[in-house]
């Protein structure tokens, strides 16, 4: 069954969306001052950010950025043209592809990254849902 919401929480849930939104439009802005897309720099972001190691498999990387095999080894090919990433065959499974940062791509990750980190100490608290703790 599906609580109905008040008016309150509906404007809560409004701010919300657009407190996201405008996260989301900074985070373009600033990738395309670097010269790389949004999804290029999420594709580096959870490389290097994969937990335990640094690289991760295209499924993997799939997986993260909530897409299609297909669409992450496109993705992934672009940044190999710009000097980002590199592929290498799996160490344990050879029919999966590792995606690694060169470095060059970790340099970007890491600026990009950190820059977003600012932002979003900037917008602490901004992301509050109705009746629960802070999520900034």
């Amino acid at each position: 069954r599906i609580e109905a919401l008040g008016k309150k929480e509906i404007e809560k849930l409004s701010d919300f969306r657009y407190q996201l939104r405008c996260f989301l439009k900074f985070s373009e802005d600033l990738t395309h001052e670097f010269g790389v897309t949004n999804l290029q720099y999420l594709l580096l972001l959870h490389v290097k950010g994969y937990k335990g190691r640094d690289w991760a498999t295209i499924g993997e990387l799939a997986d993260r950025l909530q897409t299609h095999h297909n669409g992450v080894v496109s993705l992934a090919s672009r940044c190999e043209k710009l000097g980002l990433v590199y592929r290498q065959r799996g160490t344990v499974d050879k029919r999966a592809v590792e995606i690694h940062l060169t470095p060059e791509g970790n340099k970007l990750v890491i600026k990009i990254a950190g820059l977003h980190r600012k932002e979003l100490l900037v917008l602490k608290g901004v992301f509050k849902v109705p009746g629960t703790r802070e999520l900034g």
